[in-house]
């Protein structure tokens, strides 16, 4: 049955309302991605070893391990002769670097956004800026933003606190940039300290945070104060997923929860709850959506209504190197 019609009364089942969040689920950037290690093994055949998660969701690195990936930390642990994948997040000059002095054949899947927001540094570094970078420490987007710099050029700045205290150097303009997958909110906050304390900080053309970020967190707001229980499909070391819990319990939802499987959905939860709203991260495939309605319905009758906030049409395109006739 089509998840979004949800199923007639089954027995004397308690009926639930469940508030499905849209957009919610894959984005571009991570659709992307994983179409590149796909294509890879088709091409390339496997093992394609992919350096850090391509995403952060174990279902996803799970099922391409299956297809022949070969998830690994560090490039030293990728054979010579073996084609190797960037994860979505990025990451520093010094990867692909080590990897062109190997002679390593690879593939960059970093997110094109989060690409923009590595010129975006680059431009500001050619301008004698110093930089500051709202994020999260030790986030793999974080650490292949600054890597991208030389060390010392970046301040990472995580809370409002640090943006009113942290030190800078002195005599030089200075500039922020974001980490793609943060809290709308919360960013905003820390971008106000900076620019109390620095009036004449050079800030993005653009919104660095991503437009599926963006657009999670609002179909989040707007079904939060409707709902008693917010669950959000994700994986507890992916940003995104994570800020959409915090986001969810700001907006008025009395308590929300994460959930990487349908099966580690605690069925108590729903008890005496009239309606429950429903999410997913970015890199979490609807699939797994399915499995939290799944185990609802063990439960109870459900009746889905998907509130919509923004309809998402962009995609981006895979390396040229997957497009044309393969060169091995």
């Amino acid at each position: 049955m089509d998840l979004h019609t949800g199923n007639p009364p089954v027995g004397n089942l308690p009926s639930l309302k469940i508030l499905l969040a849209g957009p919610r689920g894959f984005c571009a950037g991570v659709d992307r991605a994983i179409k590149i290690v796909e294509e890879a093994i088709r091409r390339y055949g496997a093992p394609v070893y992919v350096r850090h998660e391509i995403v952060h969701n174990r279902f996803v690195v799970e099922s391409l391990e299956r297809q022949g990936a070969v998830f690994v930390e560090e490039l030293d642990e990728v054979p010579d002769d073996a084609p190797v994948v960037f994860s979505a997040h990025g990451v520093p000059k010094a990867v692909p670097a080590e990897a062109s002095r190997r002679k390593l054949f690879y593939l960059d899947a970093t997110c094109p956004l989060v690409s923009k927001v590595h010129r975006e540094a680059e431009q500001h570094f050619a301008r004698g800026r110093h930089m500051l970078l709202i994020g999260h420490a030790g986030h793999p987007e974080v650490v292949g933003t600054m890597g991208q710099l030389p060390e010392g050029t970046v301040t990472l700045i995580e809370d409002a606190a640090q943006a009113r205290t942290a030190p800078v150097p002195s005599g030089l303009p200075l500039a922020f940039i974001t980490q793609t997958t943060l809290s709308v909110d919360d960013t905003a906050d820390i971008v106000a300290a900076l620019r109390e304390r620095f009036p004449d900080i050079h800030a993005p053309a653009k919104e660095d945070i991503c437009y599926a970020t963006t657009n999670r967190q609002a179909a989040v707001k707007a079904i939060a104060n409707r709902a008693d229980l917010m669950v959000v499909v994700g994986a507890p070391n992916s940003s995104n997923s994570l800020r959409l819990v915090e986001v969810a319990e700001r907006a008025g939802c009395p308590r929300a929860v994460m959930v990487q499987r349908g099966r580690d959905l605690d069925l108590s939860l729903a008890e005496g709850v009239s309606t429950i709203g429903i999410t997913a991260g970015a890199s979490a495939p609807e699939v797994l959506v399915e499995e939290v309605l799944t185990r609802l319905r063990e439960r109870f009758s459900l009746l889905i209504e998907e509130v919509v906030v923004a309809e998402e049409t962009i995609t981006f395109k895979l390396p040229a190197a997957l497009v044309t006739e393969p060169a091995r």
